[in-house]
C-alpha cells in the first residue's frame, strides 16, 4: 500500500463511511503510514444541542474512524469498548481532523487510540477494544452477500 491512501468504505451502506448512506457520515478515509485520518465537517444531520454536533455522532465517527486501523492491523474485528471524552463542544460547519492509530494489540484484541481535532484545538479523544475475528463471525451475524469483498479488503497490497 502506498505511503497515503485512500481505504475502501466498510460497506456503500455503512453508517460511518458509506457513500451510498444519505444519513450517514460519509467519512473518505485515508491511511498514513500507521494511522488513518479523515476530514469531517458535522452539519444538521448531526445536531445536537443548537448549533452543535450531538455526542452519538461524535461516537460513531470515533467507531467508524477506529475501525479503519484494521487495514494497518490485515485483519478483521469488532468493537468491545468504546470510550469518548468530550472536552469541547464541536460546533457544526467546523472542519474537525478525526485520526487514528493502534495503541498495542494482544493475539486477541486491538487497542486503539482516536482524537478529533482542528488548528491546536483538541475537540473529544477515544478509545477502543476491538476483539479479532474470522469471517465465520460475520457468517454467523452478517449479510453473507457483502463478505467476500470487506474480507478482500484487508489481503490488498495495492
Amino acid at each position: 500500500m502506498t505511503p497515503e491512501a485512500r481505504l475502501p468504505a466498510h460497506s456503500s451502506q455503512c453508517m460511518g463511511c458509506g457513500s451510498s448512506n444519505p444519513h450517514g457520515l460519509q467519512l473518505e478515509v485515508y491511511r498514513s503510514g500507521e494511522r488513518v485520518y479523515a476530514d469531517h465537517t458535522f452539519d444538521e444531520r448531526h445536531l445536537g444541542a443548537p448549533g452543535l454536533a450531538h455526542g452519538g455522532a461524535i461516537s460513531a465517527a470515533c467507531d467508524d474512524i477506529m475501525g479503519f486501523t484494521l487495514w494497518i492491523a490485515r485483519t478483521p474485528a469488532v468493537t468491545r469498548t468504546l470510550t469518548v471524552e468530550y472536552r469541547q463542544p464541536v460546533p457544526l460547519h467546523t472542519p474537525i481532523r478525526l485520526s487514528a492509530w493502534i495503541d498495542h494489540e494482544s493475539d486477541r484484541l486491538l487497542h486503539i487510540a482516536a482524537v478529533g481535532s482542528f488548528d491546536d484545538r483538541t475537540y473529544f479523544t477515544s478509545s477502543g477494544v476491538f476483539v479479532k475475528v474470522d469471517v465465520a463471525h460475520f457468517r454467523r451475524y452478517a449479510d453473507l452477500s457483502t463478505i467476500d469483498d470487506f474480507f478482500a479488503n484487508f489481503t490488498r497490497t495495492d
